[in-house]
């Protein structure tokens, strides 16, 4: 039955005041319901717009796209948190560089010495990756068959903080970057097509590349407060047929040119949340002039790390380049000493005093520094190579030059080395005495990788002259088995029996020994360490062992017979 029109007002009324009833008792009831519906899992409070628990009410994205660019966006804004920024400014770093660009230690082992860093006095450590880290995606054809996993890379910095140690990524992002250049993928952004040292810097790709190298290093690095862009050595800049018709336009600036890509890579980095300061090796920037640095801008974001690793260094000209950093504007300053790597490109033994000297010049400059303050020293590195570049031999292992490691962290610690510097050292190493000069210590050691380091030391010391020795100084040996000997199968074995004995004892205790060595090696290195090592150290000298004896047991057998021809 029709309803008249009063009665349909009179309706209308109702429904009004109930729904504005309804809307008033939600209103009411509003905060409480809300706080249980997003409290995240700690009981904490989540963030303003409720991402996490939001009632299944709430409108849904109109299709499928949608839904998946708002996941990736809340899936960027947890992986963007770290931790808040830190107050470094009372602190002076001392960083224990680790080259993983050659002889990569397993995580392993960084389990056992990042205690041994931390009590010797260093509070951080200088990781340079390369191919050792885990990149992904377009880049994976960088990272090396026994590079880190992500995991590992997590665990390492677990492993630092659990021993106080500043985790600090370097990434190269100019020069030395034959890792990324080697490959085909990469080779047309070489400045020079031939050589894979360094980035064309006007190539738009160059920095895009970069850009998502910086990404993924940095992004699993959050709880990091610097990173090290590297930026040294950019051999044949200017060389390219770009920078070469940049250069004809802008009357031949080279500073501004290296400038240029730097600023771009600072300012990356400085737009990102990370929160990170930039560190960069200062080297291209000796010749630079104040004012081009200063129009870069890059002082704000970057300070410049000075390296000196020789023991004898000019310290007056270390003055003039600091007093030039300050008047750019750096704020800081670093200085990179060494501990090992820089006497040789395929240097096996750590000559200690050498580098104790190298040290004990900078302590001499950190004081001046202290006296009179241009710009504050934030910190000292020890550089430990593992390579001179991605394509030279190895240098000294890192068990090899943890002695020398310990004599210049405690000798900046102490600010020198005098005696009870000397026996803390040997305390913490378990050696009984030092010779600086001879780069020996007496005792068996006992600290990550002391086996690793007596057993190195006996190969370097005696393995060659062991050789030569038997091969080269027994007169019945070039009377009865000369190389015509051996070449046309010929010899007696009563004479040959009479040297037979000691070159088979000689080979069979070294193998033996190489045997062992090898098994501690394996503990601490992948595969491909370990081959490369043995090639380069031991096998020169063991191979003519080895085919001496093969020859020796093959013309022994022929029981004198006639020569071959």
């Amino acid at each position: 039955m029709a309803l008249h029109r009063s009665q349909k007002l009179n309706l209308l009324r109702i429904a009004v005041l109930l729904t504005v009833t309804l809307a008033g008792l939600k209103f009411f009831f509003r905060d409480s319901f809300m706080l249980d519906q997003h409290k995240g899992p700690g009981g904490g409070e989540s963030g303003f717009w409720g991402e996490a628990g939001a009632p299944e009410q709430l409108a849904k994205p109109r299709d499928g796209s949608l839904m998946l660019a708002e996941v990736k966006t809340a899936a960027g804004r947890k992986e963007s948190r770290k931790q808040p920024v830190r107050d470094f400014s009372t602190t002076q770093m001392r960083l224990v560089h680790l080259d993983l660009k050659g002889a990569a230690p397993k995580v392993s082992y960084l389990e056992q010495v990042f205690p041994l860093f931390s009590k010797l006095g260093a509070n951080g450590v200088l990781i340079e990756y390369e191919d050792m880290f885990p990149f992904k995606g377009e880049l994976e054809v960088l990272k090396s068959p026994y590079a880190y996993s992500e995991e590992d890379i997590e665990r390492i910095q677990d492993l630092a903080e659990l021993n106080k140690l500043e985790v600090i990524p370097l990434v190269q992002t100019f020069g030395h970057v034959e890792f990324i250049l080697k490959h085909d993928k990469y080779r047309h952004l070489r400045e020079v097509e031939r050589f894979p040292n360094s980035f064309n810097p006007h190539v738009p790709e160059t920095l895009a590349l970069l850009k998502a190298v910086l990404t993924q290093v940095l992004g699993k690095h959050r709880r990091s407060s610097w990173v090290h862009i590297g930026a040294d050595e950019v051999f044949h800049l200017g060389e390219g047929m770009d920078s070469k018709n940049w250069l004809s336009r802008n009357a031949g600036d080279m500073g501004k040119m290296y400038l240029n890509h730097i600023r771009e890579v600072v300012a990356f980095v400085a737009s990102q949340d990370w929160g990170l300061q930039v560190l960069m090796w200062d080297d291209m920037l000796r010749k630079i002039g104040v004012a081009a640095i200063q129009d870069s801008g890059i002082t704000q974001h970057a300070s410049p790390m000075l390296w000196f690793y020789a023991p004898n260094f000019d310290k007056q000209q270390i003055g003039k380049y600091i007093s030039k950093y300050a008047e750019c504007g750096f704020k800081t300053v670093w200085f990179a000493s060494a501990f090992k790597g820089t006497t040789g490109p395929a240097q096996a033994w750590t000559p200690l005093n050498h580098h104790l000297q190298n040290h004990l010049q900078w302590l001499s400059v950190m004081r001046s520094v202290a006296k009179t303050p241009l710009a504050r020293l934030q910190g000292i590195v020890l550089t430990g190579w593992q390579r001179y570049d991605h394509y030279s031999a190895l240098c000294e292992l890192l068990p090899v030059g943890i002695p020398s490691l310990a004599v210049c962290l405690q000798t900046l610690v102490n600010g020198g080395f005098n005696e009870a510097t000397k026996k803390k050292v040997l305390d913490t190493l378990g050696f009984q005495s030092m010779q600086l000069e001879k780069s020996t210590c007496v005792g068996n050691g006992a600290f990550p990788g002391s086996d690793i380091y007596r057993m190195v030391e006996q190969v370097n010391n005696q393995l060659k002259d062991s050789v030569v020795k038997v091969l080269e100084e027994e007169s019945s040996i070039k009377g009865w088995f000369s190389q015509y000997h051996r070449k046309h199968q010929f010899g007696n074995p009563r004479n040959m029996e009479s040297f037979g004995s000691k070159v088979l004892k000689v080979h069979e205790d070294w193998e033996s020994f190489l045997q062992t060595l090898r098994t501690h090696l394996e503990s601490v290195y992948f595969p491909d360490t370990v081959e490369e090592w043995m090639e380069e150290n031991v096998n020169p000298h063991m191979d003519r062992l080895r085919e001496f004896v093969r020859d020796f047991k093959e013309i022994i057998r022929l029981n004198a017979r006639p020569k071959t021809l």
